[in-house]
């Protein structure tokens, strides 16, 4: 499978070729696999433009926010079977989860799950035997997160 990827800006030596925009990507791509942090900056980043980009053929998989996608515009794009499907385990107004996607035959619907695999759930236990370990030995952890 080839893979592309758009950031804001490209990365140093990075193994896949970086697109200018999201659209280019999603006019690139059969899968558009959305990771981005949520915020005002990526609210509405994927919209009916990169939708209509992605095109009759084309995926979109959002394992980030459920703010980074218009969901108004994805409905619309499913319903119209202007993209082929979704898989989505977020949503724009969690925890309700619309009517409209729960309706639809050519979307996926998940829990929060994308973390959720051995590796990354083995990861997280040793982060706390870490943390456990150097805390009784320095009184200091690895991944301190601030109080205040």
């Amino acid at each position: 499978m080839a893979i592309r990827y758009h950031s804001r800006r490209p990365v140093a030596d990075a193994p896949w070729p970086h697109e200018p925009s999201l659209v280019a990507l999603a006019e690139w791509a059969d899968f558009l696999v959305v990771i981005a942090a949520g915020g005002a900056g990526t609210r509405h980043l994927v919209d009916g433009a990169v939708l209509g980009a992605l095109g009759p053929e084309g995926f979109l998989v959002n394992v980030s926010r459920g703010s980074v996608v218009d969901e108004a515009a994805l409905v619309h794009a499913l319903v119209e079977r202007r993209i082929a499907g979704a898989a989505l385990d977020v949503f724009e107004h969690e925890p309700q989860v619309p009517a409209a996607l729960r309706a639809l035959d050519n979307v996926v619907l998940l829990p929060h799950i994308a973390s959720a695999t051995r590796e990354t759930r083995q990861a997280m236990g040793q982060r706390v035997l870490d943390n456990l370990a150097l805390f009784f030995a320095e009184g200091r952890l690895v991944t301190a997160a601030p109080l205040d």
